[in-house]
């Protein structure tokens, strides 16, 4: 087992500032959550379909995660740094894809668009995950994914109410001629922006540790360079995934597939349980479109406050606990919804579901960041991403049919499905291993 060496402890403006580009990321992931399936609809897409077009965004990380996670790893320059270069790039191109989504003519043009987009916001944040094993000790590990989680409340509850905002100033909310609304057109202007403004925050404020042994790393990096070696390296890294990454895989599965059935159906389920029509086109349906953002921004608020809570309970329990605890709140939560027909009472579910989110974006990565080998930390945290991406492709093949044929169309179903997902992915949470077990609070 290769052992850490002892690094800076960074300040509270130190972690702020090599967090913030996730305060953009977010921005582009909130947009993308809350508005895909209502952008699709409104294109002429049926519910059946909804999550085979969303199909693209886990293929693109299940090809792009371990790929820039391994180049990266394999990357240094004296100013750029290692991870930089990448959440530079990818922040360009995350917000050209921002301004062209809302612009899509026909679904087949939405949905080579978010394959665009996901690929680009994959490219930015994978190597941010391993930017926290890279610059921070053990010790403040937890504290630096939980300003992470911060910094991704924040931005989603900004870009999930903007349509909402847009709205409320007169800007239209009807898709004329079958075209997105302009409030969904304005949000993703303005995601665009922040993206790029906040990721070249984090690049030109925070520095990046050089490798501790450069000629070592000069002779593994040739070596890397060959095509072959990348891939050979790249496969054969599942079959030496550390015991702890193993367990929570498995965590990681039923979680996401409980994610990923609350960001393709919220929208169809609400418009049907508490607004009464399935017609895309209707100012109904638009409206319900809506208030899912501010839903979403509810759960995403929850979860910016609860990441400063998490270190507290974890400390008092474990780090294991606290995200058992924190998942049994969430799925029972999300599974809530079906019952509910009245729009003010969706706020309390969604409190849960931002108890959950929070730990989600921490908990996992603060377990197995101390795990990893340190020369190969945006490698494994890139192949970790496979059992978030690898669940949403399940999804994206079977809950449609799940959705048609067992729960008769009704999406608020599908959300209790993944509810007692979630409540599964609680329980496996105690079987992980987790080295550092408690944490102190930073």
């Amino acid at each position: 087992m290769q052992t850490h060496a002892l690094k800076p402890r960074l300040s509270f403006w130190q972690l702020w500032n090599m967090s913030f580009g996730f305060f953009g990321i977010q921005f582009g992931f909130a947009l993308q959550n809350a508005n895909t399936s209502r952008i699709f609809s409104t294109l002429g897409a049926s519910p059946d379909d909804l999550p085979l077009f969303w199909l693209a965004a886990p293929v693109t990380g299940l090809l792009v995660q371990p790929v820039i996670g391994y180049l990266s790893d394999n990357t240094w320059h004296p100013t750029w740094g290692r991870r930089r270069p990448f959440f530079f790039l990818g922040a360009i191109l995350a917000s050209l894809a921002l301004f062209l989504m809302p612009n899509s003519a026909a679904v087949w043009m939405a949905v080579a668009v978010l394959w665009m987009m996901d690929a680009a916001i994959n490219v930015s944040m994978e190597p941010f995950r391993a930017f926290v094993g890279d610059k921070l000790d053990t010790s403040q590990q937890t504290a630096g994914f939980a300003m992470q989680t911060f910094f991704i409340g924040c931005g989603a509850v900004i870009a999930s109410l903007l349509p909402q905002i847009f709205a409320h100033y007169g800007v239209s909310n009807v898709p004329v001629g079958g075209a997105i609304p302009d409030t969904v057109k304005y949000s993703f202007y303005v995601g665009g922006a922040v993206f790029l403004a906040a990721v070249s925050w984090t690049v030109f404020t925070a520095t990046e540790l050089p490798p501790p042994d450069m000629d070592r790393f000069q002779e593994q990096r040739k070596h890397a360079r060959s095509f072959g070696v990348a891939l050979r390296e790249i496969v054969g890294g599942f079959g030496h995934m550390p015991k702890t990454m193993v367990q929570l895989a498995f965590v990681q599965f039923f979680t996401w597939i409980a994610l990923f059935a609350m960001w393709i159906y919220t929208g169809t389920a609400i418009a049907d349980n508490v607004y009464g029509t399935v017609d895309a086109q209707s100012a109904a349906y638009q409206e319900a479109g809506n208030y899912v953002g501010v839903m979403f921004a509810v759960y995403n608020g929850v979860s910016a406050l609860a990441a400063f809570l998490l270190p507290i309970l974890a400390r008092a329990t474990s780090r294991k606990a606290c995200h058992t605890i924190c998942l049994a709140i969430g799925g029972v939560s999300l599974a809530s919804i079906f019952f509910i027909h009245d729009k003010q009472a969706l706020m309390l579910p969604m409190i849960g579901v931002g108890i959950a989110w929070a730990s989600i974006l921490t908990m996992p990565y603060a377990i197995l960041a101390g795990a990893l080998p340190a020369n190969r930390m945006g490698y494994y945290m890139g192949l970790f991403n496979f059992f978030v991406v690898i669940p949403q492709i399940v999804s994206g093949l079977l809950l449609g049919f799940f959705t048609k044929h067992f729960f008769g169309g009704h999406t608020a179903l599908t959300l209790a499905l993944g509810g007692a997902c979630m409540v599964l992915a609680a329980v496996l949470t105690l079987f992980v291993t987790d080295r550092a077990g408690k944490v102190t609070v930073n």
